[in-house]
């Protein structure tokens, strides 16, 4: 079934050149574009900037601001722990033929970005429920582009998801 949804996904790239380059831009570059978005929904949601004292509002909302980011950055450590206790293989070093969009070394599962990128989006589900949605779709986006561009299975998608929402839901509890 791994293998089946891969080269399902997989099999839209090399088709032509705007295809690979969204693929590539969604894998790649749409990541930066979703942390800038997280970071500004977060701070203009609470109207920090509107406040009187912007920086006192600022201070009693870092909480939220900070357990997202937070919650990435430790699912995205925790992911390449793990990619170095488990040694699976890329797409490319396992199967015959396959030709990534992007080079990419190391160690596949479970994957960083999909880690990171869950555990920000439930972080923002778990506080506000719509905007959370919005950027699960764009986790959701960012780990079928990195399967369409033969970086990583769709295991170590999956993977990482759980690990990023479980670290998500953790670090909502702590």
């Amino acid at each position: 079934m791994n293998e089946a949804i891969f080269y399902f996904l997989y099999g839209f790239a090399h088709r032509n050149g705007f295809l690979d380059s969204l693929i590539v831009f969604l894998a790649n570059d749409f990541p930066y574009v979703v942390m800038i978005a997280a970071g500004l929904f977060l701070l203009f949601h609470h109207e920090i900037f509107k406040a009187e004292s912007p920086f006192q509002d600022f201070l009693q909302k870092k909480k939220e601001i900070l357990m997202a980011f937070f919650a990435g950055a430790v699912a995205w450590v925790t992911a390449h722990i793990l990619k170095i206790i488990l040694q699976t293989g890329r797409p490319e070093g396992v199967l015959v033929g396959i030709e990534s969009l992007f080079e990419k070394t190391g160690q596949a599962f479970p994957s960083g970005h999909a880690a990171f990128f869950a555990a920000l989006a439930a972080s923002i589900f778990f506080t506000h429920r719509k905007a959370g949605l919005v950027f699960m779709l764009f986790a959701l986006l960012i780990g079928t582009a990195r399967v369409a561009s033969g970086v990583h299975f769709p295991v170590d998608i999956l993977g990482g998801f759980a690990l990023g929402g479980l670290v998500a839901y953790l670090a909502g509890k702590i």
